[in-house]
């Protein structure tokens, strides 16, 4: 029988300091399942909504990255039962729009997010809706810790690399900013034999690239990223990812590309970046791709955690800290200071 009331970090206001309080554990829709979470990451995305920059209903309980056990099933879920180990992707879809019907279900109209349309993980309970479409169960191999980093970061730079960026053997990858996505950009990359430059104002982060994977770092506080990616990649990158969002590292990671090269905008252009110009003359003459990427749907999540499972990627070594909930809360605050905490943090709750 499931608890009435479970433990869960909440803040009530913007930028108010989150707590672990309890509240009521939430009901399971008739399409939805209901995890009890293991661990749950703390995303900068999280960090964004706490401060008001991404409106979320108020009381609030963030997270959006967890892996856990199905504790509760709706009367019209099929593909799902009691005790599967599961995690989901950020974005979940409606499950019956023609996006979603062709896999698509992370560009969905009308998708839910736990952790901003709704109360997420940073807690014992979160729902997922449309369970059937938006679930992925878990290999045994593939651990709460290590799954709970896939579901926002790692994701995310999979689809950038795999389904846009295309990369391969020998493809000349440039990412910009090793915070989360670009550092889970690089180990991608890499395993799947690209060569990365990975440029960074920090040189602890781009020690940390390298550990990775990176071939080449480039200090863009030290030096012109542009002609530096030139130089590393022998005339310009295959493709760019741009991991932080922001005109100059949009405009920069455009400008590295060779001719015909792809650029993959993983970053969010918030505030005045919405609206941030790309060097168009270029674009168009160079015949330059330039695409969003915004997540990844469950039906993509198979081949990557085959070569999790298979020991070509490992997530967990991008985990920094591992904390309670109430180190969730404190790690959500402490990225008021950006450079406070490069290796992700992970709760584990269960």
């Amino acid at each position: 029988m499931l608890p009435s009331d479970m433990r869960a970090v909440v803040y009530s206001a913007s930028g108010e300091r989150p707590l672990v309080r309890e509240v009521p554990v939430p009901e399971c829709p008739s399409d939805g399942a209901l995890v009890r979470v293991e661990a749950t990451g703390v995303c900068r995305s999280d960090w964004h909504a706490w401060r008001g920059h991404d409106p979320v209903p108020l009381p609030h309980i963030p997270g959006h990255e967890f892996a856990g056990v199905v504790a509760a099933v709706g009367a019209n879920v099929r593909r799902f039962e009691l005790g599967d180990r599961v995690t989901a992707p950020f974005v979940n879809g409606c499950g019956t729009c023609s996006w979603c019907l062709a896999g698509d279900a992370h560009v969905c109209p009308d998708q839910t997010q736990p952790g901003f349309t709704h109360a997420g993980s940073f807690a014992e309970y979160v729902v997922v809706r449309a369970a059937d479409v938006n679930l992925v169960a878990l290999p045994d191999s593939v651990g709460a810790l290590a799954a709970a980093s896939l579901g926002c970061r790692f994701a995310t730079a999979f689809r950038a690399v795999t389904a846009h960026g295309q990369v391969g053997e020998g493809t000349e990858l440039a990412v910009f900013g090793c915070g989360g996505v670009g550092l889970s950009t690089v180990m991608i990359a890499t395993a799947l034999g690209a060569r990365v430059t990975a440029v960074d104002v920090s040189a602890a982060a781009l020690e940390r690239a390298s550990a990775l994977g990176a071939v080449h770092t480039v200090n863009s506080g030290e030096s012109d990223p542009v002609d530096a990616v030139a130089q590393a990649t022998a005339g310009g990158a295959h493709v760019t990812v741009d991991a932080i969002g922001s005109a100059a590292t949009a405009h920069a990671a455009i400008r590295s590309l060779r001719r015909r090269g792809t650029h993959v905008q993983v970053g969010l252009m918030l505030g005045e970046n919405a609206e941030a110009p790309l060097p168009w003359g270029r674009v168009v003459a160079w015949e330059l791709r330039v695409i969003g990427s915004h997540g990844m749907p469950a039906v993509d999540y198979p081949a990557l955690l085959d070569l999790v499972r298979d020991g070509r990627l490992h997530p967990e070594r991008l985990i920094g800290d591992v904390v309670d909930l109430q180190g969730a809360a404190d790690a959500l605050v402490a990225m008021d200071d950006p450079q406070a905490a490069r290796g992700m943090v992970v709760a584990r709750v269960g």
